[in-house]
């Protein structure tokens, strides 16, 4: 009656020592290793990986698209404001000011002309309002009312040197916190179904374990994600193929979070019961 239950505590030692020390969560044995980690692990896992997109977010707008910007406040003239709601232009529009592969930047207040919209997106300055414009359509934004806001060279330039240090510094900062809120939000969605996963085959997974399980699952996605950056800034996809990669993502996490669960240890209750259903 008892070697039943022997087996099984050997079957369990046995599974238990297959799981390594978690540390990457790039396999599925690597995501189901985090189970038992700490989660000031997880946690430094995770920053690893939100410092990579970070830095990939940094490269791609240090190279692609800061350089339209300084180039078209440069080629902004010597006067021009919005006040009150309006654009104050003093000069001839539609007017490309700036554009590359990624970004253009036009001031066309009828919104008629075709200027710059050959780039992934376009920055267009009307008369009321401000426009992106990309491959997918286009936001509209209406200038303050109340404030005064410089449109000319003299008072911009300095302005944007001063400020686009600081401006590398607030991606940062917003990626890494933007990075943390979802995979906290994903984590806690996901981690249900990392339950049930679990459950139906017979692993051994508590609600804690669950939740770390899901947010290593998360990682491979992000190392994908930011690759997909990079390619894009490099010029190998572009934006239609970028938006794909960045759902694609999110379908890495769900795979990661179906198979993980298999290399957890048995669940050795389970296992005893299938053995000797009188036990």
């Amino acid at each position: 009656m008892n070697a039943g239950p022997k087996a099984d505590s050997g079957d369990d030692v046995k599974n238990s020592s297959l799981l390594p020390m978690a540390w990457q969560p790039l396999t599925p044995r690597g995501v189901a290793a985090f189970v038992e980690a700490p989660f000031g692990r997880v946690f430094l896992v995770e920053f690893f990986f939100a410092l990579l997109a970070a830095a990939s977010v940094i490269w791609f707008l240090h190279d692609n698209i800061f350089p339209t910007v300084r180039e078209a406040v440069r080629n902004l003239p010597d006067s021009g404001a919005i006040r009150q709601g309006h654009l104050q232009w003093h000069a001839e529009t539609p007017k490309l000011l700036a554009s590359s592969h990624f970004l253009s930047v036009v001031v066309d207040e009828d919104h008629n002309g075709r200027e710059g919209r050959e780039a992934q997106a376009c920055v267009e300055f009307g008369r009321d309002e401000v426009r992106l414009i990309s491959l997918l359509g286009y936001l509209e934004f209406s200038y303050p009312e109340k404030n005064i806001l410089a449109f000319n060279r003299p008072e911009l330039e300095p302005w944007w040197g001063a400020w686009q240090p600081m401006t590398f510094v607030g991606a940062a900062l917003f990626t890494i916190a933007y990075l943390f809120i979802c995979w906290g939000v994903l984590a806690t969605i996901y981690c249900p179904a990392a339950k049930l996963v679990s459950f139906f085959a017979n692993r051994e997974l508590s609600w804690g374990g669950s939740w770390r399980l899901s947010a290593a699952a998360l990682m491979p996605g992000a190392l994908f994600l930011i690759l997909g950056i990079v390619a894009y800034g490099l010029g190998l996809i572009d934006l239609i193929r970028f938006a794909f990669a960045f759902g694609f993502h999110l379908f890495i996490g769900w795979v990661f979070i179906i198979i993980a669960p298999f290399f957890l240890p048995r669940n050795p209750q389970v296992g005893a019961e299938k053995k000797n259903p009188f036990a």
